[in-house]
């Protein structure tokens, strides 16, 4: 799931606070249904929640745990790209 880029860059909007469809589109610079997908496939995974308020749709990281696997997955990435060691 982490491994799409736009996915991830989702999450991790997410991780720092509640936001709409909306909002997270124009983060992004993709089109909201695209966005839609994306979030969709994030909850069946278990990582966001989501919160209907009338028409409009907030999503949230689903806890401590996901925002702490998306800080690590973005280290991870940081230290392959760049030759830092691994912190074991």
């Amino acid at each position: 799931m982490l491994a799409e880029p736009t996915r991830l860059r989702l999450l991790w909007l997410v991780s720092q606070r509640e936001q709409s469809v909306s909002e997270l589109a124009a983060r992004v610079g993709a089109a909201r249904p695209a966005v839609s997908q994306h979030l969709a496939k994030l909850r069946l995974a278990g990582l966001v929640r989501e919160r209907r308020q009338g028409r409009r749709v907030f999503y949230t990281a689903r806890g401590g745990h996901v925002r702490r696997l998306v800080v690590e997955a973005l280290a991870a990435a940081d230290h392959h790209l760049t030759g830092i060691p691994d912190q074991g």
